[in-house]
């Protein structure tokens, strides 16, 4: 007789990224001028999962 199957395991679950929130992306404040005055923000990479949204032990 043979043995019974299992059924398959799900995928583990990566945790989120603390920074990006799970993205990929965070916010990149943008500065002018000889007095570096700010005047908005664009995204940038996220350093601590390099993009991936991912959070790496």
């Amino acid at each position: 007789m043979a043995a019974k199957k299992s059924p398959p395991r799900p995928a583990p679950v990566a945790p989120k990224c603390g920074p990006c929130g799970g993205t990929g992306e965070v916010p990149i404040v943008v500065r002018v001028g000889r007095k570096r005055r700010t005047v908005g923000q664009q995204a940038g990479i996220c350093l601590a999962c390099f993009g991936t949204g991912e959070a790496i032990d």
